[in-house]
C-alpha cells in the first residue's frame, strides 16, 4: 500500500511540475532577473546612473520636477519617481513632441542625463514576469491571470516534494549530490537539494502569489483596495476670471507631509491634474516591510489641507497585503543584500524547474522503451 500511495504522490508532483514547466521555467526566470533589475540597468546604461562625486545632498523630488518643466516650458508632468539611491529619479511628462517621455534626472546634481521615449528595461522586465506582456481590457489581462496561477502549481509541487522526500531535513544535515552513479543520481540529488533548501523561498513565492491572484480577482470586479483622494470643494476654489494660480508649490506640500511624517521619504509624486485636484505624494518610512508606497498624504493646494492619509497603521488586512506582497515578493526589504538572496533562490528555482523535467524526460523514454520491447518481441 506505501508503494502505491508513494507512486501516486510522485506522479501527482510530475503533473504539478512539468506538463507546464516551459511557461513556469520562463516565469521563474524573468522574475530572477526582475529582482536586480535596477542593477542590471545600473550596470548597462550609464545616463540611469546618479553619480555623486561631489556628495552633494539628494535634492526634494518636487525641484527635480521644477527642473524639468523649466527646461521643457509646455511640458505637463503627471508623475515623479525615486527607485534607488543610485539610480536617477525619474520624471515622466508629457510635451507637444513627447506624447510619452521620461526624464532621467540626477537627485544630487540636478542634470538631466537622458530623454526616454521607449519602454524602459525595469518596466519591461517587470511586464514581462507579472503578465506576460498580453494586453490588460476591462481591469484585467490573461496573462496576469496565467501567471498567478502558477503559485498553485509552485505549491502543489511543494507539497508533493515533500511527501515524496519523507526525511527531507537530511539535506540539511547530511547535503549530498553523488557525481559517480550516473546523470540521473545526478540530477535527482541536485533537484531534491535545492528544493529543500528552498522551502522557505517557495512557500514565500506561493503565498504571495496567490495574493496577487486575489487581487487581480479584485480588480476585475472593481473593488479598490485604496481610497482616491477626495476632490477640493468648488468653494474652495478662488471666484477670479483669470486662471488662478495654486498659492501652495508642490515643495509646501512636501513640507506639510514632512510635519505629518517626520520619518517620510518620497518615492512617487503626482502634481494635480485640475483645479480640484491634489498634490498627491506617497513615500516609505520605518516599516520595512512594506512596500515604497506605503505612506501616502493629498494635500489641497488652495489652503494646505490634508485631504487624507495613508500610513500602515491604519491600514486594512488587505491593504497590508497589498503593501508587503511586493517586498517580499522581490526580496527588497533588506535593499540589495536581500535582494541578491531572492536571486539567488531565484536561479535554483529555475533550475529546479530544469532538472524536472531533465528527470521525467528520462523517466518517460526508460517507460517507453519497456512498453516497447515485448510488442517487438511479439512481431519476431
Amino acid at each position: 500500500m506505501a508503494k502505491v500511495s508513494n507512486r501516486f504522490w510522485f506522479q501527482l508532483h510530475g503533473w504539478f511540475s512539468l506538463p507546464i514547466w516551459l511557461i513556469f521555467c520562463f516565469i521563474c526566470l524573468t522574475g530572477t532577473i526582475s529582482v536586480v533589475s535596477h542593477e542590471l540597468t545600473w550596470l548597462t546604461n550609464p545616463a540611469a546612473r546618479a553619480l555623486n562625486p561631489d556628495d552633494l545632498p539628494e535634492k526634494p523630488m518636487p525641484e527635480l520636477i521644477s527642473i524639468v518643466e523649466q527646461a521643457y516650458p509646455t511640458a505637463k508632468v503627471s508623475t515623479a519617481m525615486n527607485f534607488e539611491d543610485y539610480l536617477v529619479n525619474a520624471v515622466i511628462f508629457t510635451d507637444s513632441d513627447k506624447p510619452f517621455a521620461i526624464a532621467y534626472v540626477n537627485q544630487y546634481t540636478g542634470e538631466i542625463q537622458e530623454i526616454n521615449q521607449g519602454m524602459t528595461f525595469i518596466n519591461f522586465m517587470r511586464s514581462l514576469h507579472g503578465w506576460l506582456l498580453f494586453p490588460w481590457e476591462s481591469n484585467y489581462s490573461i496573462g496576469y491571470y496565467l501567471v498567478c496561477l502558477m503559485s498553485f502549481v509552485m505549491l502543489g509541487a511543494l507539497i508533493t516534494g515533500l511527501l515524496i522526500y519523507k526525511k527531507f531535513w537530511r539535506s540539511f544535515t547530511q547535503p549530498k549530490i553523488r557525481t559517480n552513479q550516473g546523470k540521473k543520481t545526478v540530477l535527482a540529488d541536485m533537484h531534491r537539494l535545492a528544493g529543500v533548501w528552498s522551502i522557505w523561498f517557495l512557500l514565500v513565492m506561493s503565498v504571495t502569489g496567490l495574493w496577487y491572484l486575489i487581487q487581480a480577482v479584485l480588480w476585475h470586479a472593481d473593488y479598490s483596495l485604496e481610497d482616491h483622494p477626495p476632490l477640493v470643494s468648488v468653494m474652495e476654489l478662488p471666484t477670479v476670471k483669470d486662471t488662478p494660480v495654486r498659492p501652495l508649490t508642490f515643495m509646501d506640500a512636501l513640507e506639510i507631509t514632512k510635519k505629518k511624517f517626520p520619518e517620510f521619504k518620497s518615492t512617487y509624486l503626482m502634481p494635480p491634474e485640475h483645479f480640484r485636484d491634489t498634490y498627491k505624494l506617497y513615500g516609505e518610512g520605518d516599516f520595512i516591510f512594506h512596500d515604497k508606497y506605503a505612506y501616502g498624504v493629498s494635500v489641497n493646494p488652495w489652503n494646505g489641507d490634508i485631504e487624507s492619509v495613508r500610513e500602515p497603521v491604519q491600514m486594512t488586512s488587505l491593504q497590508t497585503l497589498s503593501h508587503i506582497a511586493d517586498p517580499l515578493h522581490y526580496g527588497t526589504i533588506g535593499g540589495i543584500w536581500t535582494k541578491l538572496i531572492w536571486f539567488l533562490f531565484g536561479i535554483l528555482l529555475t533550475g529546479m524547474s530544469i532538472t524536472g523535467f531533465l528527470m521525467w524526460g528520462t523517466r518517460t523514454v526508460k517507460a517507453a522503451r519497456k512498453e516497447d520491447t515485448p510488442k517487438e518481441q511479439e512481431t519476431m
